[in-house]
């Protein structure tokens, strides 16, 4: 592909089309709330860890205590979420972005035509 090519397309035009501001809204819809709400989880147990001793002490069932258990489910929700993003991305995300790279393969394919043609 040539670079006239490329610079024919208007991306700044583009990305202010609805259907790029809806792929916008869907990802910052999920992406954003989850991530306040997994910082909010992360920093609470690092605030715990540091200041509430007595508590992540607290024995339960096994060898384990508090602390050890609100640490492994970090690690839980840590892939938790990555799985709920992947299925998210695959339902909502990619039917949008794959009808907008059609859209801009056959902006790009008139653009390259339309300067054959000059």
């Amino acid at each position: 592909m040539s670079n006239e090519a490329q610079s024919s397309i208007d991306y700044e035009e583009f990305r202010h089309t609805p259907e790029f501001q809806q792929l916008k809204r869907r990802y910052r819809g999920f992406v954003f709330p989850l991530t306040a709400a997994f910082m909010v989880w992360f920093l609470g147990y690092v605030a715990l860890a540091a200041f509430a001793h007595d508590f992540m002490a607290i024995p339960v069932p096994g060898f384990v205590n508090l602390g050890m258990l609100l640490g492994l489910l970090q690690f839980v929700s840590t892939f938790v979420i990555t799985m709920w993003y992947v299925r998210f991305a695959n339902k909502k995300l990619d039917p949008l972005t794959t009808d907008l790279r059609a859209e801009l393969e056959s902006r790009d394919a008139t653009s390259t035509t339309e300067e054959g043609q000059l």
